[in-house]
């Protein structure tokens, strides 16, 4: 039978990676890997966590299953930085560990298919992996316009697809730092976007990816909280890969806010079926050394710092290529400065993006979508110059 399948594209990210760790110049520059980055170009262990790991190996005594729902305590420590101080909503949430934030969205969307919900509205272009996972568990992909082309969200188009949608269907948010674009809603457009979802029949799920690399904590969830104080129920993905630097160890939560806490059990239940069926229990290791973290009042603190670190850095690499807009005429790079988050996307064509990686050995995705962490006091001005050389070329 297995001579039956056909070769699949090879995922265009890692044929970038395999490009760029081959190329011999020593002032190459990626800005295709979605990691943090330091000034150095390392994406270190956080200091608090290497702590907490080091109580871990003293502390832990087994590593028996913990069952569908992870580490309860992990998730359970997060729910306060998401969702405010009433955590629980008035015990209408409850949440469960992922194996990372995409673990969380495919669940999210199992859970939604196994609740009649036929069809998500998505706004484009988005992160490629939730295109992927909605046609996996085989929902309908209704698009909409997520950005305009100057460079700032397109509210028109969110609200129209809430407005037009069915009672069937939902619309998958970013809840902050949008990827790719960094184009994020303003505090008085999530206020209508939550205005809208409150007067529809459309459930709402909201992807949590980036929080506390755009403005901070509670900047990062001002629009969740606004969304979830204006609906009766919600789903909600949230990562830990990046604000803890927890990548390949894949920390994640999923979150359920039901309209009634008599609801709970009946939801909770079909989406520990769902995780069982689709990776039995979730990796430990991660999510045990943020449960450590955010008990331990030094070591949150220290977290706390190397976050206000990170968005700090970013902010000034987006700072400074806003200020480099008149020296390369015709991709918007002012609006850089009031995005957020890892990503942003430059207005370049197929052959200039292909032009800055063979003369500049500049590393981007074919979509213009660059990590504005692979940028630094020592490699920016050259990024500034060879944008200026292929445009104006």
């Amino acid at each position: 039978m297995l001579e039956n399948l056909e070769a699949q594209a090879p995922d265009a990210l890692l044929a970038l990676i395999k490009m760029h760790a081959e190329d011999p110049r020593q002032d190459k520059i990626d800005l295709g890997v979605g990691v943090y980055r330091t000034n150095d170009g390392a994406t270190p262990v956080f200091r608090a966590i290497k702590q907490a790991e080091r109580k871990l190996i003293d502390e832990q005594d087994s590593k028996s299953y913990l069952g569908p729902e992870g580490d309860t305590g992990f998730v359970t420590a997060l729910m306060p930085y998401i969702f405010g101080e009433d955590a629980t909503m008035g015990g209408r949430i409850q949440g469960m560990q992922t194996p990372g934030g995409t673990g969380a969205v495919r669940l999210a969307v199992a859970l939604a298919k196994a609740a009649g919900v036929d069809r998500i509205h998505m706004g484009t272009p988005s992160w490629p992996n939730h295109a992927q996972i909605l046609q996996d568990v085989g929902m309908e992909i209704a698009p909409f316009d997520h950005a305009r082309a100057d460079g700032t969200a397109d509210l028109d188009a969110v609200l129209a697809a809430i407005t037009g949608a069915g009672p069937r269907d939902a619309v998958l948010l970013h809840g902050c730092c949008h990827n790719p674009t960094g184009v994020d809603y303003a505090s008085a457009e999530w206020e209508q976007i939550a205005r809208t979802l409150a007067s529809s029949e459309v459930l709402p799920i909201l992807d949590v990816a980036y929080h506390g690399l755009g403005q901070g904590l509670d900047e990062d969830v001002a629009g969740l909280r606004t969304v979830l104080a204006a609906v009766p129920e919600a789903l909600i993905a949230y990562s830990c890969d990046k604000n803890f630097g927890l990548y390949r160890d894949r920390v994640g939560a999923f979150y359920m806010m039901a309209k009634e806490p008599a609801q709970l059990d009946a939801i909770v239940s079909n989406a520990n079926s769902l995780a069982r069926a689709n990776w039995s229990m979730p990796p430990d290791h991660g999510g045990a050394a943020v449960r450590h973290v955010l008990r331990d009042p030094d070591m949150t603190r220290e977290w706390l710092d190397e976050l206000t670190d990170m968005r700090e850095r970013m902010r000034r690499v987006r700072e400074r290529l806003a200020a480099a807009d008149n020296e390369v005429p015709g991709l918007n790079l002012a609006a850089l400065a009031e995005q957020n988050g890892l990503f942003a996307i430059l207005p370049l064509s197929k052959d200039q993006i292909a032009k800055l990686r063979e003369d500049h050995g500049i590393y981007m995705a074919g979509s213009g979508r660059i990590n504005v962490a692979g940028l630094h006091a020592g490699n920016t001005d050259k990024f500034i110059a060879a944008l200026a050389d292929v445009t104006q070329g």
